[in-house]
């Protein structure tokens, strides 16, 4: 089992816990975030961590988020790697309010889990690829 060093910035957030059900882990708000349709805001998740060599964590809204708020994640999914790993490199969700809304300190606002970083790749150019033309983007399953 790997282990991950995690500081926390806010006492006032509950501690984070892998639960038994599932692959993803809850994070919080840190801050409550008053938000006006239209805005955006990075909302503070609290907390810092160093993840294992050679992983990385995705960050993804919970299922909940847009139905309790309102608030969309800007990026779709944020991506942090283990090089973000400073003393202060406090991880963050970049949302964008679709109507007025308040994020309460310690609501479950995102989840995350820890991935396999991508093996390393080189690139070859070539004049031609040897495999089956598919009919080009959007084509999956039309006539």
């Amino acid at each position: 089992m790997n282990t991950i060093q995690i500081k926390y910035h806010n006492n006032n957030i509950d501690k984070i816990e892998k639960i038994s059900k599932g692959d993803w882990i809850d994070l919080r708000a840190a801050e409550t975030v008053e938000l006006k349709a239209g805005e955006f805001k990075i909302v503070s998740l609290g907390v810092s961590m160093k993840l294992p060599d050679g992983y990385e964590a995705h960050i993804v809204p919970r299922s909940s988020t847009f139905k309790k708020w309102g608030i969309l994640q800007t990026n779709h999914m944020g991506v942090i790697d283990n090089s973000y790993s400073g003393d202060n490199d406090i991880w963050g969700m970049p949302v964008l309010a679709m109507r007025d809304t308040v994020i309460t300190e310690n609501d479950r606002i995102c989840q995350f889990r820890i991935v396999e970083k991508m093996m390393d790749v080189q690139f070859e150019e070539v004049e031609k690829l040897t495999g089956q033309d598919r009919g080009g983007f959007g084509s999956t399953g039309t006539n």
